[in-house]
């Protein structure tokens, strides 16, 4: 059986002729020197037409083993088994590293697996962000086992190990900006380990500084470990009366395409410098101990994350807290759902994009049902951001202000103010109708228009108040508000120019009808 590796042999060797396959023997009778020089003319001429015609020879089969191969692969499946996998410009990186992207091209048993097998192999590879170029090229195998070949794997390793980048970002949900800098030194030890260290300063006077580790392989199993170390504060002195200080470590014990499984072990403290806490806030001020586990099932079949216009995603976000005996620790548990789907129309580029998204949280442990949710666990809505992009759970709603709605308890006797304290329930659903503009300027540059519809709304459970609760009770508070406005999509975040009517709101709700700017990064 001829060799498919062969006949699909991308850059063939060129073999040289050896001088004696060229050269003639010359005779023992002697000649004059003239007749020697135009033999050598003759012979050098003999020569190169000799070494042109081979190369011309074997570039027609090359492509008409070419050609053969695709007219077998198209018709049939190709059989084929991986000898070996052979690694090249590896310096400092570990073959092992490099090999394990390669498991599923070793089990293939046809060519069209195996090409396909390289092409993901050459992508995860070029994802551990520690080459600069990487090729995967298939040879022929050993001569003497036809239908097998070698896989050669060619990296370049990055030449600047240490990389930077320092930038001002605006996060949507709390209406503020951060300056981040960072710091990456990548492949330290040869086993695709990237260290990186953060600063966040944000001009809310949040603040985050972090260091972690990323392994792709760590001890035999086939998925990536990750691990964080922060030190972090929160400041929601204006919407709920508290600070959130952090110190915790986050461990990632499972990555992959669809599953995430994340460990955090944190000391938290919630202060209030104001001195003007509500009293559900103040009860809840001091130090807590975390220790939660959380799982993270994703599936997300969309054409895009910032305009779609095809495809349904679903995100199951389970987390339990409490992992620890201290009397400190938090106990409680808590599910997220997120469902969208998108329908293209035809025309115009017009889809309709819906969302249902949903959560509740509860303590448990003895007395739970007396005793409250803790308060950074608990749901919160509205924001500066489009509930398009914010995959994940309850959160943003059109014309809705940063926790801007739900329970709210008034402030210490003299401020007039009311903190909002969140929700255990929650409960979002919107409607997006996206079109092309009449402008093929705007078309070329991803300008388009949109309508929207959304409505949400909370509940209290925790403290027995899920004694209280109904479902008509529920809808009748239920918040909605309508729109229409103008989408400036850019690689990295939708910005939105809308004019959002609020359509029905509860008292103490901080909402607006009127023009408003959105800004929001996919999720």
């Amino acid at each position: 059986m001829a060799n498919p590796a062969e006949e699909l042999d991308v850059n063939p060797p060129i073999r040289e002729p050896e001088e004696e396959e060229v050269v003639e023997e010359l005779n023992g009778d002697e000649e004059g020197e003239e007749e020697e020089e135009e033999e050598d003319n003759e012979g050098e001429d003999d020569d190169t037409e000799s070494k042109s015609q081979t190369r011309k020879g074997r570039s027609s089969a090359d492509r008409i083993n070419a050609e053969s191969l695709f007219r077998r692969m198209r018709a049939a499946p190709v059989p084929v088994r991986v000898h070996d996998v052979i690694v090249r410009g590896n310096q400092k990186t570990k073959d092992h590293i490099i090999e394990a992207e390669l498991e599923a091209a070793r089990e293939a048993t046809t060519l069209q697996e195996l090409l396909e097998a390289s092409r993901v192999a050459n992508s995860n590879l070029r994802a551990l962000d520690i080459f600069d170029s990487v090729n995967i090229t298939l040879d022929s195998g050993p001569p003497e086992l036809p239908g097998t070949t070698n896989v050669v794997i060619e990296v370049v390793e990055s030449k600047s190990p240490l990389t930077g980048q320092i930038g001002v970002y605006t996060r949507a949900e709390a209406r503020s900006s951060s300056l981040e800098a960072s710091l990456k030194y990548k492949n330290i030890f040869g086993y695709g380990d990237i260290w990186d260290g953060s600063i966040v300063h944000g001009y809310d006077n949040s603040a985050e500084v972090g260091l972690g580790m990323y392994l792709p392989r760590f001890r035999g199993f086939s998925t990536p470990f990750t691990s964080r170390l922060y030190l972090s504060t929160q400041d929601w002195l204006k919407f709920s009366s508290y600070k959130e200080r952090s110190l915790g470590l986050s461990l990632g014990l499972l990555s992959s395409k669809y599953h995430e499984l994340v460990y955090t072990i944190a000391w938290r403290n919630l202060i209030d410098p104001s001195q003007a806490a509500s009293a559900s806030i103040r009860r809840q001020l001091g130090h807590t101990f975390l220790s939660a586990l959380k799982y993270t099932f994703k599936f997300d079949q969309r054409n895009s994350y910032l305009r779609p216009t095809n495809g349904y995603a679903f995100v199951s976000t389970s987390q339990i807290g409490g992992l620890a005996p201290d009397s400190r620790s938090l106990r409680f548990l808590k599910q997220e759902i997120d469902l969208r789907y998108a329908v293209p129309f035809g025309f115009y580029n017009t889809a309709l994009n819906f969302g249902v998204s949903g959560g509740v949280s509860f303590p448990w442990g003895s007395g739970y049902q007396n005793r409250p949710s803790s308060v950074p666990e608990r749901f919160f809505l509205g924001g500066n951001s489009s509930p398009l992009c914010s995959l994940g759970g309850p959160s943003a709603l059109w014309g809705f202000k940063t926790r801007g709605l739900g329970p709210n308890e008034p402030r210490r006797k003299g401020d007039s103010e009311r903190d909002f304290v969140g929700g255990d329930a929650a409960v979002t659903a919107f409607a997006d109708l996206s079109f092309d503009l009449p402008v093929r300027w705007l078309r070329e540059r991803g300008i388009h228009g949109h309508v929207f519809a959304s409505v949400g709304n909370m509940a209290k459970l925790s403290e027995n108040e899920f004694r209280n609760f109904s479902a008509p009770k529920f809808l009748e508070t239920v918040r909605t508000s309508v729109g229409a406005g103008i989408v400036l999509p850019t690689s990295v975040f939708r910005m939105e120019l809308n004019y959002c009517h609020v359509l029905k709101k509860q008292e103490h709700d901080q909402a607006r009808s009127g023009v408003c700017v959105t800004f929001s990064a996919s999720s």
